[in-house]
């Protein structure tokens, strides 16, 4: 190893430093910006939904653009928005919380990112070309079909899902390798915090059912772009399968969603109650009965096609079992309030908040698991009530918790608590009213979907109510970002534990961590490792080696500039009929796809033929750190 001590690495410093980096925090808050930026996209496109929807007879924006609005509402808020603040959350705590000085492939880590990043451009452009996808966030067939979506919006969701896709896959199989691989001495699994549990479970169900949608994906590709009939009954294929094949992957996704939220839960409600987590090793088995469970459930969201009653009753009783593993984590976040000395914190709040709330999405889910009783919600405002409960009321009061409660270790500073508690009760009284009336609604007979209603059927008060509601929603965030700009002006002197309470690796280490997180890799001797050294009288942890040199990997703009191939191949291919000729007869879309593969090709081949030796952090740089921080 000591040959290695000669390859100097240039350290980029400002932009570059981030356009080239491959350390996990840093890619944690790119992913954070990310995905930030997409759910104000997403949150104004839901604004003008319910702008619309605010009266009856509303004519605020045309059929066309509200099909436009709906289908990237969806869409940006699952793909682009929840999964990389999901990520970001991931990316910054899991390798701290596991005693790790990185993920496993820190490269693959980065391009992960890119490949996200420019999917989600990709998609977006679509509002800036003649047309968005309109055909529902799910994309059904025959809707997504050239017959009904003539132009290239379905194009744009097709292409920018695949190439996102990528990213979120190989972030998927980083995680799994790093948890498996990459834990402290002493760290066995029935030791990881449950954040960590429920990020391992998660890139396990990324890993199963991202590949289902890549397929679909392509497959409707083939259908549009090359006249295939996948899902064109004419021509012998089905229109039903395209729902098997998106659901085979959709319902899991509900859960790859929500599990790192309950694990943002777990360590929060445990922390801000200065209590261990109730029943752990069932909270672990749970989230492995919801992982195992969440493939078996796809087809009741396809109660009403006509499967027949066997299958019906089949995923009738396969939804209602997942109610079980879910009930036992409610119950022991209960439990671990009980009798715990509860500090309502900003973070505390959105987690407490999260349990009431989870538990009325549960509940609808329950019924609507009834096939009979779906027959009368399917596709009514009901079902946007239930998935709203669950995503909204589960989802983002979770990553605003764990936002609230990483945020010192992430950027060095404490948010403003009482700008906080704002954001909370703005944003938590907001989802309530716009989303309670909305079960309503759906019973008294709103379906989803429509663009716009008739006077006198009852409807106009309670969609008044829920416009204003989401408007409330909207405020929230913008304490939150008011919140995040007023941070950014203070010192950075958050200590490393600033809630004093820390339980787990990450509040061993000064906020924000230093490039190479741990000096000394920590030795864990139990759950909860912080604590128990705490409890034994320790100032902090033990541990596993002498202070030495630390290797790191390189940064590289590699990864960049293979997702900006990507990006361009993208575009090209899906205009590659309506980008004129080049020489003669040659398309230009064509030529134009083919330059984004060779950017492609050559960053592999680069990455491929170069060696990366990285470069080593010596022993004086690191007690000089050390030194700095006594």
């Amino acid at each position: 190893m000591a040959h290695a001590h000669t390859h100097t690495v240039k350290r980029y410093s400002g932009l570059m430093d981030w356009l080239t980096t491959v350390d996990h925090k840093k890619i944690g808050i790119l992913y954070m910006i990310a995905g930030g930026f997409f759910f104000l996209v997403g949150g104004l496109e839901a604004i003008l939904i319910r702008v619309q929807l605010w009266k009856p007879l509303n004519n605020f924006v045309s059929a066309d653009t509200y099909n436009e609005l709906l289908t990237m509402h969806g869409t940006t808020m699952i793909f682009l928005a929840a999964m990389p603040l999901l990520f970001a959350l991931m990316n910054a705590v899991v390798p701290l919380q596991i005693g790790a000085r990185d993920v496993a492939f820190p490269f693959v880590n980065s391009l992960g990112f890119w490949t996200f990043l420019f999917g989600g451009v990709l998609l977006n452009v679509s509002w800036f070309t003649g047309g968005a996808p309109d055909a529902g966030w799910t994309s059904y067939a025959p809707l997504a079909s050239t017959t009904y979506s003539g132009d290239h919006g379905v194009d744009y969701y097709v292409l920018g899902l695949q190439i996102a896709g990528i990213g979120t896959l190989i972030g998927g199989i980083n995680f799994l390798v790093t948890i498996i691989n990459m834990r402290a001495p002493g760290m066995t699994f029935m030791r990881m915090p449950m954040f960590t549990w429920t990020a391992f479970i998660t890139s396990a169900l990324i890993l199963f059912a991202f590949p289902a949608l890549a397929v679909g994906l392509a497959a409707l590709m083939f259908d549009r772009l090359f006249d295939a009939n996948f899902f064109d009954p004419s021509g012998g294929g089905n229109a039903v399968l395209w729902e098997h094949i998106f659901w085979i992957f959709g319902h899991p996704e509900v859960y790859i969603l929500i599990l790192p939220a309950f694990g943002v839960i777990s360590e929060v409600i445990s922390t801000f109650s200065r209590k261990r987590l109730f029943g752990y090793s069932s909270m672990v088995f749970a989230t492995i009965l919801i992982g195992f469970l969440g493939f078996m459930v796809w087809a009741h969201h396809m109660f009403t096609v006509g499967l027949g009653p066997v299958a019906n009753a089949l995923f009738s009783i396969a939804t209602m079992l997942i109610a079980v593993p879910t009930g036992i984590k409610i119950f022991n976040w209960l439990f671990t309030m009980w009798g715990g000395s509860i500090k309502f914190t900003t973070a505390n709040l959105f987690a407490v908040g999260f349990v009431p709330t989870f538990v009325m999405g549960g509940v609808t889910g329950v019924m609507l698991a009834a096939a009979p009783a779906d027959f009368q919600y399917h596709d009514s405002y009901f079902v946007v009530a239930h998935f709203h409960y669950v995503i909204v009321g589960g989802l983002i009061l979770g990553i605003f918790s764990g936002l609230h409660y990483w945020w010192p270790k992430m950027f060095g500073r404490v948010l403003n608590e009482t700008l906080g508690k704002l954001t909370f009760w703005t944003f938590f009284i907001g989802f309530h009213l716009t989303f309670f009336i909305q079960h309503f609604l759906g019973l008294l007979g709103m379906p989803r979907r429509i663009w716009t209603y008739l006077d006198g059927l009852g409807f106009n008060e309670m969609n008044m109510i829920s416009t204003v509601g989401a408007f409330l929603m909207g405020f929230g965030t913008i304490f939150f970002l008011l919140n995040v700009v007023v941070t950014a002006f203070k010192p950075q002197d958050a200590p490393a534990d600033p809630w004093e309470d820390g339980r787990t690796l990450e509040w061993t280490i000064p906020s924000p961590p230093p490039e190479y997180n741990f000096a000394q890799t920590p030795l864990v001797r139990g759950y909860d490792a912080y604590w128990k050294e705490k409890t034994d009288g320790h100032k902090g942890m033990t541990p596993a080696e002498p202070i030495g040199p630390i290797h790191m990997p390189s940064p590289s703009i590699l990864p960049l500039f293979m997702g900006l191939g990507l990006f361009i191949a993208g575009l090209g291919f899906m205009y590659a009929h309506d980008w004129g000729n080049l020489f003669g007869s040659f398309k230009t879309g064509y030529a134009v796809g083919i330059v984004g593969l060779l950017i492609l090709f050559g960053c592999m081949f680069l990455r491929s033929a170069i060696d990366d030796h990285g470069f080593h952090i010596e022993e004086e740089e690191i007690l000089r750190d050390l030194g700095g921080k006594a």
